[in-house]
């Protein structure tokens, strides 16, 4: 167990430049406070305590501001930077070397059962406020850039930006933009466009149904 805090600490000082000494890492640092009561609520859900273990993860998320859920399975050497506002779903996995910062969520997109939260490879980071939702993976080295909504697998070595998030980077290569910015989607003009459809098809029945009147007519 102490080699694991000493870990958690030496990890902070490769991470943050800001560091200065153990004493100050130890009783100021909320994110290394956030992993370390976590590790106890975990220890607790596994042992089917769970009511025990959510009291021990919401007294953390007063404290701290970072709310992650017992269930939640985190590696080695996870860093979080400030912590303001993070949110780690029940089902998630993540893995070593994983660095995120202020206001990011790991959540879920609905009220489903089972794996619902994402799962994140070896050496992630993901960058202030960006939200990773669903039961999907971020692959190994891969970035997800601030404010970045992203809702689909994300290969291994890749850098994700925007919303909905946008693999930029692939292998070191930059991802050719294939969207030209006078042909951003307008969804109140593709709306105009359906009604017009609508429109269009409305007229044709009437005018067929004016035609059958009008030989049924004759025919009498």
């Amino acid at each position: 167990m102490f080699r694991r805090m000493k870990e958690d600490i030496q990890c902070i000082f490769e991470q943050d430049p800001a560091a200065r000494s153990v004493f100050e890492v130890v009783l100021t640092y909320s994110g290394l406070h956030a992993l370390w009561s976590h590790r106890i609520a975990h220890a607790l859900y596994k042992k089917k305590f769970r009511f025990l273990a959510r009291a021990v993860s919401q007294v953390s998320r007063f404290f701290t501001g970072i709310e992650i859920h017992p269930g939640a399975k985190i590696g080695r050497r996870f860093f979080i930077d400030h912590g303001m506002g993070v949110v780690i779903g029940e089902t998630c996995e993540i893995g070593d070397d994983v660095t995120i910062y202020q206001g990011v969520t790991l959540g879920g997109t609905g009220k489903e059962k089972g794996k619902r939260h994402p799962t994140l490879g070896n050496n992630v980071l993901i960058a202030s406020g960006a939200k990773v939702l669903g039961s999907i993976t971020i692959g190994e080295n891969s970035k997800v850039g601030a404010g970045s909504v992203v809702l689909k697998d994300v290969p291994n070595d890749s850098t994700v930006v925007g919303i909905p998030g946008t693999v930029v980077i692939s292998n070191g290569v930059r991802v050719k933009d294939k969207h030209d910015h006078q042909d951003l989607p307008d969804p109140i003009t593709d709306k105009c466009k359906w009604l017009e459809n609508e429109l269009i098809q409305l007229k044709e029945q009437v005018a067929e149904m004016e035609k059958s009147d009008v030989k049924e007519g004759n025919r009498v």
